[in-house]
């Protein structure tokens, strides 16, 4: 009912304030008519009536001059007090709708000024009415209680719109920034994928140009192998590149041509990839495999990749162990290289900067977005190992980058 209402008033506002004003004066004229009908010694009528008019009349401007409105209408009631009408809530209707616009719209301080200076003058004047000098609650309490009472519910529903639109400014806020929270996550997120992508497809292509270029004399045929497959890795890398960087579409691009994201089921072709540059990974499953979401999915295949790459890149052997326990509410991930008498494979642990990677700092912030461990160090035999634990329960597939 009140939506309906706020529709009419915005549709038309001239005849919206035409009524307001019409039942304005409507009520003053019945308060007057009343006053008349009951005071002794019948005041004069139409004195009466033509200062309600005078202080309805003035109150159109009294959402863009409400002080000087409610002059006019305070001076209107004071002469209607002054010519013997009783002055009840009826015929200072003018009057409070004029103060209640004060209130409204003006300072604190000053609305409430413009209130006290009102209910002086209503007070003065009802010492002075001839009719009931001696009824001081309805000459003095009656017309001063009404003044007080337009500028306090002024004043309140005042307060309450700049409460409410403070919190809609709060709210808006808010949306700002977890709207920006979500664009950094998101930036960090593809950063991840981009150096994953770049450092495992660059490793393995620089390992098998190294390779060909070391048979090129010995064993051209092999070379020549070998630079097919360094054609291979570039392909992969830039498909994968692809499907990444189209996360930065606009939402009116189409999905054609964009891969889905890769999981633990491409760890063959991962494997391939390694054996290509020389690297020879056996895999051991322990427990049986469990169906993953593709966050956790996606995750725990770009930490095998990563970790592969760097063993790729910094191991002084050429073997590599991957580890996947299943257990009931738990992945196990391990990926270990046999050491050299100690001699430490997966070098990138020591914090980035100048000169050091990111690869073990990106994999510790995957593996704790989806609420798991992670551990890499040196192993006591030698060589270097990185393991992690993956919640299977995890839902939250918009952590797991």
């Amino acid at each position: 009912m009140r939506s309906s209402r706020q529709r009419l008033t915005a549709r038309r506002p001239s005849v919206t304030e035409g009524v307001t004003l019409g039942l304005l004066f409507a009520v003053a004229v019945g308060g007057c008519l009343l006053s008349y009908w009951v005071t002794p010694g019948p005041p004069p009528l139409w004195p009466a009536l033509l200062l309600c008019a005078l202080a309805c009349g003035a109150l159109p401007w009294r959402r863009s001059h409400p002080l000087l409105v409610l002059a006019p209408a305070t001076l209107s009631m004071v002469a209607v007090s002054a010519l013997g009408h009783l002055v009840t809530a009826l015929v200072m209707a003018p009057l409070m709708a004029a103060q209640y616009s004060v209130s409204l719209r003006v300072h604190r301080g000053a609305a409430w000024s413009a209130a006290l200076v009102a209910t002086a003058a209503m007070v003065f004047s009802g010492l002075f009415h001839g009719g009931f000098q001696h009824e001081w609650v309805i000459s003095l309490v009656n017309p001063a209680s009404w003044v007080l009472l337009s500028a306090a519910l002024g004043s309140y529903v005042r307060v309450r719109r700049q409460y409410a639109a403070a919190r809609t400014e709060h709210a808006a806020r808010e949306r700002e920034e977890e709207a920006r929270s979500r664009v950094v996550q998101e930036r960090m997120r593809i950063a991840r994928e981009l150096h994953d992508v770049v450092a495992h497809h660059l490793a393995l292509a620089n390992a098998q140009a190294g390779t060909a270029a070391h048979l090129a004399r010995t064993d051209p045929d092999q070379a020549y192998e070998m630079l097919g497959r360094l054609s291979g890795t570039t392909a992969a890398a830039l498909r994968e590149l692809k499907a990444t960087v189209g996360l930065l579409r606009q939402d009116t691009d189409t999905d054609d041509g964009l891969a889905p994201a890769p999981g633990l089921d491409r760890l063959p072709d991962l494997l391939a990839a390694c054996a290509t540059a020389g690297l020879e990974v056996t895999v051991s499953v322990d427990g049986q495999p469990q169906p993953l979401s593709p966050g956790l999915d996606l995750t725990a295949y770009r930490i095998v990749q990563e970790a592969l790459t760097n063993v790729t890149k910094h191991a002084a052997t050429r073997t590599a162990r991957v580890r996947l326990e299943y257990a009931p509410h738990f992945l196990t991930l391990t990926v270990d290289n046999a050491g050299d008498g100690g001699t430490a494979a997966l070098r990138t642990a020591d914090p980035p900067g100048p000169g050091h990677g990111f690869g073990l700092l990106g994999m510790r912030e995957r593996a704790l977005a989806t609420g798991g461990t992670f551990r890499a160090g040196p192993r006591p035999g030698g060589g270097f190992e990185v393991a992690c634990t993956l919640p299977l329960d995890s839902h939250d597939e918009s952590t797991a980058p």
